[in-house]
């Protein structure tokens, strides 16, 4: 059984004598899906909301750890519903992502979620969940008589290919492999830039996001970490029923702001001799940032390959490496990863480090001139914002499809014939020195990525369309108590 929870504060009535909205969230597993969480729990702080996270213990990484008691320290009146999971057998799904895992285990631990959200004081308004575990929350939160929200940490185009998919499969002949989807009102996407596991219908995953797309019509909203300038075709066509008939409704309500102990982790970073430090003291748009996220991992020889390109292409460069899934198992030297002589010849232009580094501090640091990105949504978001050009390699999952966003909206530009994780033949340091070296010296690139960051500055601004979105969801929340 889950432990009953632990309370940290209360407060039941607002600043005004009303009884406050209270929202337990209930994350689930990754950096990119937990930042997110977290960053928007921050927000909605602001706005005379109660708010409980349940929490799971261990994480499967640190870098999840020290976030979770990030949160708890800057935001002490939040509280925390400890849950235990089931045993759980990973032998089940041999060679099973660690993080996909999580999402399993706790899909089978969530009946026993009903109880711990009932016993929690002041009573529960609303729910918000993960994308991967709505299946499971939205019946219990709706048999509690309990709005049931998502925070969807994708892209409004994800959201609309997720609700649309179950669709198309109740569509599509039963024989037929998984081809394009043409999403109503949105576009068509092609097989090749579909997350790889819908390719085959019995992987997990797919079978998780099949039954997630299935149960989202049914909760009382979404909420998106995008913004209407970015993403208003897939937007519209959601809000306006084209995707699903009888949508709930979406609000977009990004790009999410970092948290006090973000901010307060990147200035510690910038002790002397530090990559941070370092940064600061190059000229305005020479660097080029090469990060790939918390959950790529490259192999060696593609990793040898960007090495070849970064020094080829003549640049300064900020590289975050990073060689396994799972930051606790990143044991491997940054030298037997890059190979004699590289570190040497590229000294006082390049570094190179696994350290952690506060991507939103690094993107809004004006040496920054090009981001090397895999194009996973949050780092999408963070360059959008900074109004830095992103340069799209997607490895895997929803990237693709992100970066049909990235291309659509003049954050950067696709590099959409570049290989990614399953396709074995690698993408030449030639060509990547090549394109960084393009794209570095494009004036009319960079013009665009500064509007998109002009168009985020108006949508957080008060008034605007995403801090309108926020309000919107907290009236929600307020009408039912």
């Amino acid at each position: 059984m889950a432990p009953p929870p632990t309370v940290l504060s209360s407060g039941e009535l607002g600043a005004r004598g009303h009884t406050r909205p209270h929202v337990v969230f209930v994350p689930s597993a990754g950096m990119g899906h937990l930042l997110q969480f977290f960053r928007f729990i921050g927000a909605l702080s602001a706005h005379d909301v109660d708010i409980s996270v349940v929490t799971v213990f261990p994480t499967v990484s640190a870098a999840e750890a020290d976030h979770f008691a990030a949160l708890f320290r800057d935001y002490p009146s939040v509280r925390r519903l400890d849950f235990d999971l089931l045993p759980f057998d990973a032998s089940e799904f041999p060679g099973g992502d660690p993080f996909l895992l999580r999402w399993e285990a706790l899909r089978r631990s969530l009946h026993l979620l009903g109880p711990v959200i009932a016993g929690v004081t002041p009573r529960v308004t609303a729910t918000v969940t993960d994308v991967t575990l709505v299946s499971h929350v939205n019946p219990i939160a709706k048999d509690l008589g309990v709005q049931c929200h998502v925070l969807y940490v994708s892209s409004a185009a994800m959201m609309s290919l997720c609700s649309y998919f179950p669709i198309y499969l109740d569509n599509k002949d039963a024989g037929a492999d998984v081809g394009d989807v043409d999403i109503p009102g949105v576009r068509r996407l092609k097989r090749s830039w579909l997350p790889q596991p819908l390719l085959d219908l019995n992987k997990l995953f797919t079978k998780q996001f099949i039954e997630n797309g299935r149960e989202m019509v049914k909760t009382d909203g979404v909420l998106i970490n995008t913004f209407d300038a970015l993403e208003p075709v897939a937007l519209a066509a959601l809000r306006d029923g084209k995707v699903v008939r009888g949508f709930p409704p979406v609000f977009a309500v990004g790009p999410h702001s970092s948290l006090a102990s973000e901010a307060t982790k990147g200035a510690a970073a910038e002790a002397e001799g530090s990559p941070m430090a370092w940064l600061r003291q190059q000229p305005a748009r020479s660097v080029v940032y090469v990060a790939f996220g918390s959950r790529c991992a490259v192999s060696h020889e593609q990793i040898r390959e960007i090495a070849a390109g970064l020094e080829a292409s003549g640049s300064r460069f900020l590289w975050i490496l990073k060689t396994t899934v799972v930051d606790r198992d990143d044991d491997a030297g940054i030298r037997d990863v890059l190979g004699d002589g590289f570190l040497e010849r590229v000294r006082g232009r390049g570094v190179v480090t696994k350290a952690w580094m506060d991507q939103d501090a690094v993107l809004r640091d004006p040496a920054v001139g090009l981001f090397l990105s895999h194009s996973g949504w949050n780092s999408v978001i963070e360059a959008a914002t900074a109004g830095v050009p992103l340069l799209a390699w997607p490895r895997g999952g929803d990237h693709r499809v992100a970066a049909t966003v990235v291309a659509s909206s003049g954050v950067g530009v696709w590099m959409e014939q570049w290989s990614w994780d399953g396709e074995e033949w690698l993408v030449s340091g030639e060509e990547i020195g090549g394109k960084v070296k393009e794209m570095m010296a494009d004036a009319g690139v960079r013009e665009k990525a500064a509007k998109v960051g002009e168009e985020v500055a108006k949508a957080v601004a008060v008034g605007g369309t995403s801090h309108t979105g926020i309000l919107d969801f907290v009236a929600k929340l307020k009408a039912t108590t």
